[in-house]
C-alpha cells in the first residue's frame, strides 16, 4: 500500500510540475484526494497561461497571452486559442453547441488543406470568443479529476443550484463564504447580474423561487498559504487566471471586497473603485470528502508537435502527422 501510495503523490507531483520558489500553486502533498487533484490540474493550466494572476487587491498583476490568440503557451507548441478548444471537448459540453457557429469547426481534426484549415481555425477562434468558457474550464477539471456526481455545464448556475437542491447528491456543499472556511477543491462563486446585489441570502432566494438562468462565476480554490487563499478561473480576464485573496486567523476569507459595499465605480479619476476582486461573492461551495477510486489522470498538459512550427523547434518538439481526411463523427447526446 505504501509503494501505491507514493505512486499517486509522484503522479501528482507530475501533473502539476516542477515547483518555483515562491509559487502560489505549489505541489500536491499528503494523500492522495479528489481536493489535491482538483488543484493540481488547476495549478497546471495556470502555469500554462505563464501564470496570469491577480494580486489581493484586486490589481490584474500579470498576463502574456488572450484566449483567442495564437500566440503560444508555455509549453512553446500550443497556440492559447488551442487550448480554449481542448477545455470545451475534454468538458464533454461541445456537442451542446453544434448548433453554434464555429463549434464543428472546434471538433473536427484541422484540415490538412492549409487553406481549408486557416478558415476551419478562424471559425473556431470566433466560436471561442462569442461563447464565455469560464464554467466550462471548470468542467473540463472536474471531468479530467473524476468527480462522482459532478453537474457539467457551460453555465456555473447549473452546479450552483445542484448543490443547493440536490445536496445529498452533489459533490459539493453549499455554504456562505462568509462563515465556511475555503479549502483546495472548493468553488468560490460570484453572481455577475448588473442592479441590486444578491449575496448568500439573495442567491438562496433566487434559486428557490426561479428556475431560470442566472450570470454567475466561479473560481477553484487551489492553495491556502500563508493568509492567502489562491483560487484559478477560467475565461478571466480572457485567460486562466490566479487570483488572491486575503484570510483571516481562522481561515476564513477576510474582508473580502463586495460590488454594492458603497465603494466608488472605477472610472478614470476614481481608481480606489478599481478592484477585480471586488464581485457580489454569494457561494461557496465545499466539496466533501471522497476517496477516489481511481487512479490519477495522467494529464498531458498539450501536444507534443506543431502544425505551424516556430524556428528553431522547441527540444523535444516535432512536426505533427498529416490529418486524416474522414469527416468527424455526428455529435451525439450522451445517454440517460
Amino acid at each position: 500500500m505504501r509503494g501505491a501510495a507514493t505512486t499517486i503523490v509522484l503522479a501528482l507531483l507530475w501533473l502539476s510540475g516542477p515547483a518555483r520558489a515562491g509559487e502560489a500553486c505549489a505541489a500536491p502533498s499528503g494523500p492522495d484526494s479528489y481536493a489535491a487533484r482538483i488543484a493540481a490540474i488547476a495549478c497546471q493550466e495556470n502555469g500554462l497561461w505563464f501564470d496570469a494572476f491577480i494580486d489581493a487587491n484586486g490589481r490584474l498583476a500579470s498576463t502574456t497571452v488572450a484566449e483567442a490568440e495564437t500566440s503560444r503557451l508555455r509549453d512553446g507548441s500550443t497556440p492559447a486559442w488551442r487550448r480554449v478548444a481542448d477545455y470545451w471537448k475534454g468538458s464533454g459540453l461541445l456537442w451542446q453547441m453544434s448548433s453554434f457557429a464555429g463549434a464543428a469547426e472546434c471538433s473536427s481534426v484541422p484540415s490538412a488543406d492549409p487553406g481549408q484549415m486557416g478558415v476551419a481555425n478562424a471559425s473556431c477562434r470566433a466560436f471561442l470568443i462569442d461563447n464565455p468558457w469560464s464554467a466550462v474550464f471548470v468542467s473540463y477539471v472536474m471531468n479530467r479529476v473524476g468527480v462522482p456526481n459532478f453537474r457539467a455545464s457551460a453555465s456555473h448556475i447549473d452546479y450552483v443550484r445542484d448543490a443547493y437542491l440536490n445536496p445529498d447528491s452533489s459533490p459539493f456543499q453549499f455554504a456562505d463564504p462568509d462563515n465556511a472556511k475555503p479549502a483546495a477543491g472548493d468553488l468560490l462563486c460570484f453572481v455577475r447580474a448588473s442592479g441590486t446585489a444578491f449575496g448568500y441570502e439573495g442567491l438562496k432566494a433566487f434559486l428557490d423561487r426561479d428556475p431560470g438562468a442566472l450570470n454567475m462565476h466561479c473560481d477553484i480554490a487551489a492553495t491556502v498559504d500563508g493568509g492567502k487563499l489562491y483560487l484559478i478561473g477560467g475565461n478571466v480576464l480572457q485567460s486562466v487566471t490566479l487570483r488572491e485573496l486575503n484570510l483571516n486567523s481562522g481561515g476564513r476569507l477576510w474582508a473580502l471586497p463586495r460590488r454594492g459595499d458603497g465603494s466608488p465605480d472605477c472610472r478614470p479619476g476614481h481608481e480606489a473603485g478599481c478592484n477585480f476582486n471586488r464581485q457580489d461573492w454569494a457561494v461557496l461551495l465545499k466539496l466533501k470528502a471522497m476517496t477516489p477510486t481511481t487512479p490519477p489522470p495522467t494529464l498531458t498538459p498539450a501536444r507534443n508537435c506543431c502544425e505551424v512550427c516556430p524556428l528553431p523547434m522547441p527540444a523535444g518538439m516535432q512536426r505533427c502527422p498529416a490529418a486524416s481526411t474522414a469527416p468527424p463523427p455526428e455529435p451525439r447526446a450522451p445517454a440517460n
